[in-house]
């Protein structure tokens, strides 16, 4: 598939602003007073509108996109834009009435929690439900975006928060393990699509071509001399030698030097800057990682091209 850089950064950026809006739902201590309060908030509401207004940009008539949220009975993508809209309503109540009321509504918070999950498996599951798409269709593909959305709110809310210890550990080492959680999940969901073909979903050239009732088929040339739109979204070549190497770089940054940073800030105490510095690196290695979830997935229509 085509890797477009639009619903990349839509879906890493979102995703960690998502993370981070689940904890605040849920009652992470942030410092106290209005100014650090509305900070907080608006970084965790400003992430999810920037990935979302960026993945307009992917669309060929953005300014239909409204037509989009009619459709949500039947739509993940409709789907995701209503949770998406009614979280980020909700959070703005809940964020006016904590910094200028000092209220921190627990119920409404709780509600926001489970919708902003919610939205994070709904922009997983747009891809997850395509079996036309071996890589993407399993539920490990919600499982990860889950995974990386949760340990970007915690390394994030770790940096910007008030709080020392959660759940009876420090908050850099709770950012530690949600990020070998996160990154476990994804080198299962690695090993599976490195084994998974189309094969395996009964799709191969024959059925492309609908002549496979009449023998084996072969393709000697392509159905045609130019491109198109389905080659150019729909089929996208990465040498074997090339996603390796980026899946390394996604490793060291998204994982190893993160991790590195956490025990840093713990032996050293100095929290916010290297927990920041974390931040930034395991988002750099999300835009790799985000990069390959698309680029080494293999649509259905390359057997017919």
């Amino acid at each position: 598939m085509h890797p477009a850089v639009s619903v990349i950064f839509f879906t890493v950026t979102s995703g960690v602003g998502l993370g981070l809006m689940f904890l605040l739902g849920l009652g992470w201590p942030m410092h106290e007073g209005m100014i650090p309060v509305l900070l907080s908030c608006i970084l965790a509401g400003g992430l999810t509108v920037a990935g979302l207004i960026s993945s307009t940009f992917h669309l060929g008539h953005p300014e239909r996109a409204w037509r989009a949220f009619s459709q949500w009975r039947s739509s993940w993508l409709s789907r995701e834009g209503v949770l998406a809209v009614v979280t980020l309503t909700l959070f703005g109540i809940y964020s006016l009435a904590w910094a200028f009321f000092d209220m921190r509504i627990e119920l409404l918070g709780y509600v926001i929690s489970i919708l902003a999950a919610l939205t994070v498996y709904a922009t997983a599951m747009i891809y997850a439900q395509l079996k036309t798409v071996p890589n993407w269709n399993s539920q490990l593909t919600p499982l990860c975006y889950l995974a990386f959305s949760l340990a970007g709110g915690v390394i994030l809310a770790s940096a910007i928060g008030s709080a020392e210890m959660m759940l009876s550990l420090p908050t850099p080492i709770l950012s530690a393990i949600a990020l070998v959680i996160a990154w476990l999940a994804k080198l299962i969901w690695w090993s599976r699509a490195g084994k998974i073909g189309f094969s395996a979903t009964g799709s191969d050239t024959g059925t492309a071509t609908g002549l496979g009732k009449i023998g084996k088929v072969k393709l000697f040339e392509k159905p045609h001399s130019g491109e198109n739109y389905l080659t150019k979204e729909m089929v996208h070549q990465i040498g074997r030698k090339h996603a390796n190497k980026l899946r390394l770089i996604a490793l060291v940054l998204g994982l190893a030097m993160p991790l590195v940073l956490c025990f840093l800030a713990l032996s050293t105490g100095a929290i916010v800057p290297l927990l920041i510095l974390g931040f930034i690196s395991m988002m750099a290695g999300l835009f790799a990682e985000r990069w390959l979830f698309f680029a080494e997935a293999k649509h259905a229509v390359s057997l017919f091209y």
